[in-house]
């Protein structure tokens, strides 16, 4: 330790000796490194990269990737509609426009809909709801005749007339038509009056009985990715919402297009780091600059601190860059790390400096005699902190190893700047002799308190660790990486939405099978455990009992053939031929309808009066109605037609794109399977992880990776404290050589993290991947605070907080705490929660630092000797 006090001293004497020569060099070293960081500049926030690739789960989640490489990176599109009908066909057109986009999309495709599932999609349902579809049709045919062969409001208004005059005819009922004519005025009425009118053909057949048609239909994308940009995903979600545009699928049309997916959450990830960053980096800048005044009370030595701090920062980032390639959402937690203890460093020296120019010496002469105090413990702090960033190199949580290698080397950058450039800043500047004490005379009584009731302050201590301790397994790990994103942004406001959806939650747990049938063994295994909802592989989209459902389609097909497909259609109406179709339904359903009681004769004879208006109104009030009932008739028709064309299914015959997601080229199958239950809730995914792992070790999916992290992440934590303590319980024990004095040193640190993590549990904020990273910067301003006093009363000083080192201290953590509090005012959750246990953690390091640990040590060993 002497050899690097030596070094600190003549690096000091050096530097105030050749200013302009020091500043020159690092200036070029910075310049260097700020050209090196711009144009090497990589970050992911890929929360999958932060652990290692080594670990079994993580190895099963890169044989999922290789086999099915087109489903990783995706867009996910979600196509919501007023109605089934335009929910399906905005997916449509929507998913046709973007495969023509070849400069965005490598493809495009509709996991739950499209040409097959159209056709194919009615065997799905069980034998009994087939039959009611089927039945459902063959009841509609009288209407369905007239609407094939005229798909327009003049064959709407013809196909009502002719049910109306049925009825006249005593051949049919209003009641059996009642629904669709209620939903029929209700939708005219609304396009009458200029508001929005929807209806659906779809839903109307399925009031009999029928499966609900759905209001959603997926696409799923895979991007063109451009990593020369931070958000790689950016251009292609830019042309999604290009193309709904174009298409008018929005709220105005009865449509909502919303995109999610690991590309989208990954690009709204930095969307909202950048969000307001602006103001919070203004906040810290103020609060560390007005926190470094009062340290120093000099603008020059203020300025000087902090163009020492920036110049180490941006070294750093050079170095981290060359060392580890990119950074991730952790690893870039250097920045308040480096500048954390960098400030330490410089107000250290700096008020040290103080003190000396207070009793009269000359600026060159005040920095060696500052060296002189300060060389040893800033040099045992720095080797501390840079050993107990090391202690993380050896755990497979990759983002707090390469937080520890940048940061290791940034407190070796930050102790040459503070030795070299800050002592030539402060010659060239040559601030002004302090005019009052640099100590603090007025904690005078505490710190007779604090002696005349050392015993006390102890066991206060003492039993607040047994406190803190006793809380530690209420401490909750909050690892789901979903958690740390913005609730309110489009791409994770989507992902909830989706979400609800039990079915299609992204919640669920793959597990690789060497084949198909095998795949079909797993599938069967996983949905006799009660945590299972469903588990899907290919034979999922064979469907069972195929003869007895194509017989009811054959028979429904011979009857409505020429009723769906007939020899003749009409040509397009113009509006006087559509205007007088209206007329004759109007009168057909009032005369029909004319002294019958009933709600039917009633709803009959309104649909009549709402015609009649029709028919007077502007054209535009027909051009509304007829885009509120045509379209969703033809998709109506198309997909009548479509579903009478049901084939026998088998694997073979099953379309590539559908096969491909399961089946991979080498033989190789999935098995998605679903939890039941609260999809969001943790402990309905813990107890569906440790079912589907009873029966499949080798596990992939959300919850897989989610509950995986977080062992691997506690695990890594708890290898690098003991790692950390030993070595950092080492080398302070081969400078101080007394074990005692190591305890002293490392008992406040170890009791301020107990502590922080006890408030954490009071206050019910979980650890996450984020706030996480406020442990080792607890870690090494606690041990660089505890080794400064450690070795000050080594040193005989008594009064320890009169002293100008725990002016030092107090501002040192002032400087670190608001500034990076600042970070609590953050709209990303993850960066909020991160200041909020780094203003906790420090506030308890320093309460441990000047409170704590004057009472454990005592009177100097000298006065107890004497």
């Amino acid at each position: 330790m002497r050899s690097a006090q030596q070094f600190i001293y003549r690096a000091v004497a050096f530097s105030a000796g050749r200013p302009w020569m020091l500043v020159a060099l690092i200036g070029l070293l910075t310049a260097l490194s700020a050209w090196f960081a711009a144009t090497h500049f990589e970050m992911t926030t890929d929360t999958g990269a932060l652990i290692s690739s080594k670990v079994q789960w993580r190895r099963d989640e890169a044989a999922v990737d290789r086999a099915f490489p087109q489903l990783t990176q995706s867009l996910l599109v979600l196509v919501d509609g007023a109605t089934p009908e335009l929910a399906e066909r905005g997916a449509a057109r929507l998913a046709e426009r973007l495969a023509t986009d070849k400069a965005h999309f490598r493809n495009v495709k509709r996991p739950d809909g499209g040409p097959w599932f159209d056709r194919q999609g009615v065997l799905f349902g069980s034998v009994p709801e087939v039959r009611e579809t089927t039945q459902g049709l063959i009841k509609a045919q009288p209407l369905l005749g007239p609407l094939a062969a005229d798909p327009s409001l003049r064959g709407v208004a013809q196909a009502l007339g002719t049910v109306a005059t049925g009825v006249s005819n005593g051949a049919a009922r209003f009641d059996d038509a009642d629904p669709a004519i209620v939903a029929l005025d209700q939708s005219l009425r609304a396009a009458i009056a200029g508001k929005p009118a929807y209806f659906s053909w779809q839903r109307l057949f399925a009031s009999g009985g029928g499966p609900t048609p759905p209001l959603r239909r997926l696409i799923l994308t895979r991007p063109v990715l451009d990593y020369t940009d931070l958000k790689p995903g950016r251009a292609a979600t830019e042309a999604i919402e290009a193309a709904a545009r174009a298409l008018q699928l929005d709220a105005a049309h009865g449509v909502r297009v919303q995109v999610t997916g690991e590309v989208a959450l990954s690009d709204e990830e930095f969307s909202t780091l950048e969000e307001n960053i602006g103001f919070v980096g203004l906040v810290m800048a103020l609060a560390m600059l007005v926190t470094l005044w009062f340290a120093t009370r000099s603008v020059k030595t203020t300025a000087a601190i902090v163009v020492t701090t920036l110049a180490g920062l941006v070294i750093t980032t050079g170095l981290g860059l060359f060392t580890v390639g990119q950074f991730n959402l952790i690893s870039v937690a250097f920045i308040p790390l480096f500048v954390g203890l960098g400030v330490d460093f410089g107000i250290q020296l700096s008020v040290r400096f103080n003190e000396e120019r207070l009793a009269g010496r000359r600026v060159d002469d005040a920095l060696k005699e500052a060296a002189c105090a300060l060389g040893a413990p800033l040099a045992l702090a720095a080797g501390a902190i840079f050993l107990g960033f090391g202690a993380f190199l050896p755990t497979y949580y990759v983002g707090i190893a390469e937080l520890g290698t940048i940061a290791g080397m940034g407190m070796i950058v930050a102790l040459v700047l503070a030795v070299t450039l800050l002592p030539a800043l402060l010659v060239l500047m040559h601030p002004g002799r302090p005019r009052r004490e640099v100590g603090f005379a007025e904690a005078a009584p505490l710190d007779r308190w604090l002696a005349s009731n050392r015993r006390q302050v102890l066991w206060a201590f003492a039993l607040s660790m047994l406190a803190s301790i006793a809380l530690l397994p209420l401490v909750v790990f909050d690892f789901n990486p979903i958690h740390l994103r913005d609730p309110k942004g489009p791409a994770m406001h989507a992902l909830a939405d989706l979400m609800r959806d039990p079915l299609r939650t992204p919640n669920t747990i793959y597990v690789l099978a060497k084949d198909a049938d095998d795949a079909a063994r797993w599938a069967q295994r996983a949905e006799k455990l009660p945590q299972v909802a469903q588990a899907v592989s290919i034979d999922s989209f064979v469907p069972a009992e195929q003869g007895a459902k194509l017989a009811l389609i054959e028979d429904a097909a011979l009857l409505l053939d020429l009723t769906l497909n007939p020899f003749d259609s009409a040509p397009p109406p113009d509006d006087g031929e559509t205007v007088a179709a209206l007329k004759a339904a109007a009168l057909a359903l009032t005369q029909a309808a004319a002294g019958k009681p009933g709600s039917a004769n009633a709803h009959a004879a309104a649909l009549g009066q709402t015609l009649a208006r029709l028919a007077a109104a502007p054209i535009a009030a027909r051009d509304r109605a007829s885009a509120a009932i045509i379209p969703p008739l033809t998709v109506m028709l198309d997909q009548a037609r479509a579903v009478l064309r049901a084939e026998p299914v088998t694997r073979d015959t099953l379309p590539r794109e559908i096969a491909e997601d399961w089946v991979a080229a080498d033989g190789t199958a999935q098995v998605q399977v679903f939890p039941k239950g609260d999809s969001n809730d943790n402990r309905v995914l813990a107890d569906f992880v440790v079912a589907m792992r009873e029966i499949a070790p080798h596990l992939t999916g959300l919850p897989v990776s989610t509950q995986e992290a977080a062992k691997t992440v506690a695990r890594a934590f708890v290898q690098a404290g003991i790692i950390a303590l030993a070595l950092v319980s080492c080398l302070l024990w081969l400078v101080l050589r007394d074990w005692r004095e190591v305890a002293f040193t490392l008992a406040p640190v170890v009791l301020s993290g107990f502590l922080t993590l006890g408030t954490c549990v009071l206050i019910g904020q979980p650890i996450n991947f984020a706030n996480i990273i406020a442990f080792p910067l607890l870690f090494g301003v606690g041990v660089a605070f505890h080794i400064y006093f450690v070795m000050a009363w080594r040193g005989g000083a008594t009064d320890l907080l009169q002293s100008s080192l725990a002016r030092a201290v107090l501002f040192s953590a002032l400087a670190t705490g608001s500034a990076f509090g600042a970070l609590w005012l953050s709209r990303h959750p993850g960066t909020a929660s991160m200041g909020k246990i780094l203003m906790i953690s420090l506030a308890w390091t320093l309460v441990c630092a000047l409170i704590f640990e004057p009472a454990l040590l005592g009177p100097p060993r000298g006065r107890k000797q004497g």
